[in-house]
């Protein structure tokens, strides 16, 4: 399976378009080449150079086994279900890494899954996505950015 985000190469800067420092919006996605019997898909994107551990700056998931793509400035109830990030809010919350901290790296990891839906109600933390993901998933993409604030 592939993930792709047409707005930055893999590996590289993240635009400012996208961040804290920015319009704060999601950028667009794109995948291909799941696994036969997938039948809806999960999104996660977290920042593991945070000071205080992994931060997770978007989570989604019963996205249709249908879709394909997530357009730019993604807004919660457009389509799947949105999880509560860890700057307490659904849906998207840009790179914003402290000042002075170095770049970080911001993986976005797009999950094929064996079922329609987690049930897991609107809202819900990573753990509780962590929890309802294991046994469901057929494959993993990962794509990476990175962003620094001087």
């Amino acid at each position: 399976m592939k993930l792709v985000i047409s707005a930055f190469a893999e590996g590289s800067m993240i635009p400012k378009l996208h961040t804290c420092d920015g319009a704060d919006l999601s950028p667009a996605l794109e995948w291909s080449g799941e696994p036969p019997g997938t039948r809806s898909f999960a999104l996660i994107m977290d920042d593991p150079d945070a000071p205080v551990g992994i931060w997770n700056h978007w989570l989604l998931w019963d996205i249709p086994a249908g879709v394909h793509a997530i357009a730019q400035g993604f807004k919660p109830g457009q389509m799947g279900v949105s999880g509560t990030n860890d700057f307490g809010k659904r849906g998207y919350g840009g790179p914003c890494p402290p000042r002075g901290h170095g770049p970080h790296r911001y993986f976005f990891k797009l999950y094929a899954l064996d079922v329609e839906s987690l049930k897991l109600a609107e809202g819900a933390r990573r753990a509780e996505l962590d929890r309802a993901l294991k046994g469901h998933v057929l494959a993993e993409a990962q794509y990476m950015g990175r962003y620094e604030r001087r």
